[in-house]
Formats: structure tokens, sequence, C-alpha cells
């Protein structure tokens, strides 16, 4: 298939028709949900469709790598090439690419002055303006929230770019599923002009237009997000069942001693697909079923600077090389799976204990459901965005899910994760 007539047969156009031809320069739309159900995946759906179009995207990534953000667009292109069997993919990777700038900022509070900054580097980089700008991550519970998503729509218009942004918590916590902006009265749900609201549909998200500029129509755009894509939706899509198949599943591990060991082994006993991603002359290696060797240049994209580690995790990065490409790998199991379960013990600043608490941090940032056994007070703890909270025995409801944890594993903890198993999928296959 050419480019054109993969742009023509997107599931993009026909969220187009539900907003009346779409966006539009100068206006502000939001895509809302709870962590872990998709908004960072729709967004990035949204930019590469537009860069497919020829319509140069500026992406700015609020607490988050380029090489994070970059990866992604890697895999939804992938994705998108292989099911529509894309002509010329070097070709059309390469157009996007040249129209892409994606800006990191570190700053949480991102301001109007850091979008200019960013517009003006995407000028110079590629002698024009953009026509969609993307943020990911902004605060919308922060101090003068309204003043500052007004300032940034004003510079967002001022260069011809529609804008469209991504919110959780503040525009959506307290409403279920009710219209979040059609009952808000505050002046910063007032400066949206089309609110799309993900949520958990079983394995998948679907979308719902809760606001097209002057209604509130609550219509579901026949939409579906599954694994970063959005599609139509299918007979496949109905509710699910309460049981579910083992063989529908794949733990997402690295092979690590400990923890990762009993999950795999408890996978490969209920029958669990599994992978484990690695990499070339790695000693310490527990799980070798579903290997993936991953190369330096697939390494490189999961790799932390030091001053995030201390600034997150509060400890310094490990001097051991070997432990240094673990970290990495920990980085692709994490950003493949759609919820992580975790056994050891959380530290008095709310980390995970050990090495492999970076699977922890790793999660909570991407904002993917994560629980966590803590083997100290033999209970089940779940992040809930600020805080570690008590839970009933977890159940595994994500087709791709990362197991991890400690080398140190108790019996206790051993016993959590084959209770886990069991709840999940009943009695194991052998």
């Amino acid at each position: 298939m050419i480019r054109k007539e993969a742009i023509l047969q997107s599931p993009l156009r026909l969220l187009d028709r539900s907003i009346r031809g779409g966006l539009g320069r100068g206006h502000l739309g939001v895509i809302m949900a709870p962590a872990g159900v998709g908004k960072s995946a729709c967004l990035v759906q949204l930019g590469l469709d537009a860069l497919l179009r020829e319509r140069p995207v500026l992406h700015v990534a609020i607490g988050q790598s380029v090489e994070h953000v970059s990866a992604r667009y890697d895999a939804l292109f992938d994705d998108l090439a292989e099911r529509v069997d894309l002509a010329d993919r070097r070709g059309v990777r390469q157009l996007v690419a040249r129209r892409r700038l994606i800006w990191a900022s570190v700053e949480r509070a991102f301001s109007a002055r850091g979008l200019d900054e960013a517009v003006a580097a995407f000028q110079a980089h590629l002698g024009a303006g953009p026509h969609a700008i993307l943020v990911d991550g902004f605060d919308w519970e922060a101090a003068g929230c309204a003043a500052t998503v007004r300032a940034i729509k004003a510079s967002a218009a001022r260069v011809g770019a529609e804008l469209w942004m991504t919110a959780r918590d503040a525009l959506c916590r307290e409403l279920g599923r009710g219209p979040p902006l059609a009952s808000r009265s505050d002046d910063c749900a007032a400066l949206v002009d089309v609110g799309i609201l993900l949520e958990p549909h079983g394995p998948h998200a679907r979308l719902t237009l809760v606001k097209d500029f002057e209604r509130f129509p609550e219509t579901d755009v026949a939409l579906v997000l599954e694994g970063g894509s959005l599609r139509l939706p299918g007979d496949e899509d109905a509710p699910p069942s309460m049981e579910r198949s083992p063989e529908e599943f794949t733990l997402l591990g690295s092979g690590s001693p400990g923890a990762e060991e009993e999950f795999g082994a408890c996978a490969e006993r209920w029958g669990v697909r599994e992978v484990n991603f690695s990499f070339a002359d790695r000693h310490e290696l527990a799980r070798t079923r579903g290997l993936v060797e991953l190369s330096e240049d697939e390494l490189r994209v999961g790799e932390v600077s030091g001053a995030y580690m201390k600034a997150h995790l509060h400890r310094a990065p490990p001097e051991s090389p070997e432990l240094r490409r673990v970290l990495q790998a920990i980085w692709h199991q994490v950003s493949a799976a759609g919820e992580v379960f975790f056994v050891g013990a959380v530290n008095p600043d709310k980390t995970a204990h050990g090495g492999t608490g970076w699977a922890v941090e790793l999660a909570r940032h991407w904002e993917k459901p994560v629980h966590l056994f803590d083997q100290e007070r033999g209970r089940w703890l779940r992040w809930d965005e600020r805080d570690w909270v008590a839970e009933e025995a977890p159940v595994i409801t994500r087709e791709r899910f990362a197991g991890c944890g400690t080398r140190a594993l108790t019996e206790d903890g051993r016993a959590a994760i084959r209770a886990l198993f069991e709840l999940s999928f009943g009695a194991p296959r052998s």
C-alpha cells in the first residue's frame, strides 16, 4: 500500500469526522485518561498521522527522554507499516523523521516560555513552523494552571499550529464515566476546545468524545486503543469473560535470578508465553525461555543518566558494565508491558528496594499500573500516583505484563508470585 492510501484508511479519519473535520489551527484538544490507559500512545499516533500527511510536528515531552518518545514513534511506525504492507518503508520513515522535532523538558513546570523556546528550535532546525504541537506530561493541578494553558494555547496559535495535550487526574478523576469537561466550570477546562476520554475496556481502551467545541456529546468515537495503536473495534472487543486463557498472556522479564526466575517458572507451569530481554556475554542469566538478545544500539535506547537515577531513585548508577546493561534491558521489559508486578520491599522514600527497583520507577514514570508485594510486610501494595496503598491480592489483567523484583526472594515472596498466577489463571498446567 502506498502512503496516501494508508492515510485515507487511517482510523483517525473517523476521529476527524467526529469533530467535524479535525481540531484546527489555534485550537486545543485534550486526551484524558487515568494512569496507564494509553494517552501518551494516543498522542504519538496523532503525531505520526500528521507526519504521514507531511505536516510538521513538534512533540514536547515533559519529564521524558527524547529516546523514549522516539522509540514510541518507531514502534508505531513499524506496526503500521506491517499492518498495511506499506511500500517504500525506508523512504517514508525518513520523511517522517525530517518533519519532526522531539523536545524533552526536564522541568515539570512547563510554561509558554518553554514552548516558545521549543518552537524557536523547531524553526531553526526545520526552517518552518509546526502544523501540530503535542504536549505530553503537563501538570493540570499546578498553581496558575489556567493562565499557563491560556499562554501555551496563544503561543501555538501565533505560529498557526493546532495543540494537543494529555491530562489525567485534574480533568477526570472525580467524574467517573461522566463528561469531565461538561461538569467543570473552571477557567482551565473552559480553554479546551475538544476533549477525548480514554477508558479501559477489557484489554483495550475506548475513545469517547466528551467535548466538541461548544457541544458536550459523550459520543463513542468507535475506536479502540490496543497495544499503542488506534483501530476500529471488532467482535473480539466485546467485554471479556471472567476466564481467559493463559496462552493469551505474555510475561516480560529480563532473566535475572530471584523473583524474575520465579515469575518465569510460573509462566512456564501455567502456559503463559515468556519473553526475556538480555544481551550478549551476560554472566547471570536465570531464564532463557523466549530469550531476546538486545544489540548495543537497542541497549542504548534504555540508557539512563546518573543524574536522573540520583534524583529519582536516590542512588548512584551501578559501576559494573553488566549491571548497567541489565538496567537498559529493564527499560525494554517495562516499556512493552501493560502493567508491572514487583516483589521486594519499599524504601522510606517510596522507591522500590534494589537495582531492579528501576522497573518500578519506569512504570510509575510512564503511568503504568504497578503492584508491589512487600516481603517485609507480607502484603500487596499498589501505586496510586502519590503513594503506596494496600490492596487485596491482584490479578493479571493486561496481556503483556512485567514480572520483576529482588534477588533475595523469600518463601512469602515465592508464594505471592504463585498465588498471583493461580488467582489469574486457575490451576497450573504442569
